[in-house]
């Protein structure tokens, strides 16, 4: 059973664990040589989210996906360094760390968000006891 308004949210945690997938990549790969950078778009994600629900159709096989759109809704997209190291490798740290920080902190609010959503919905179908 889909619950109305909260399939957003539900789209979105899987997007930031995702992210933090691609996120904590970055960072095992730092001293890797060669080793690029990358992040997600999540305006593309929150994009082809809300696209879903006016999605068209495919009647064949041959027709082809919409532009832009990816099987999870997210672009992989590679992180421009402010200073490439000399091996390839553009993994920057801090920035990395940050992202990740971040991110997690936006899933946690996410999470936070849906359960005062459950919550309220219980409350509401026990009849407020």
């Amino acid at each position: 059973m889909e619950i109305p308004g909260l399939s957003q949210h539900e789209q979105a945690l899987r997007f930031r664990a995702l992210r933090n997938q691609v996120l904590s990549s970055n960072i095992a790969n730092a001293d890797t040589p060669n080793f690029k950078a990358r992040d997600l778009d999540f305006g593309a994600a929150l994009k082809s989210a809300r696209q879903e629900s006016i999605s068209l159709t495919k009647t064949s096989e041959l027709h082809k996906e919409a532009w832009g759109t990816a099987k999870d809704g997210a672009q992989s997209l590679y992180r421009v360094p402010s200073q490439p190291a000399l091996d390839g490798n553009t993994v920057e740290m801090d920035v990395e760390q940050a992202a990740f920080a971040e991110n997690a902190l936006q899933y946690r609010t996410s999470l936070a968000f849906l359960d005062g959503k459950i919550r309220t919905l219980r409350f509401a179908l026990r009849g407020g006891d």
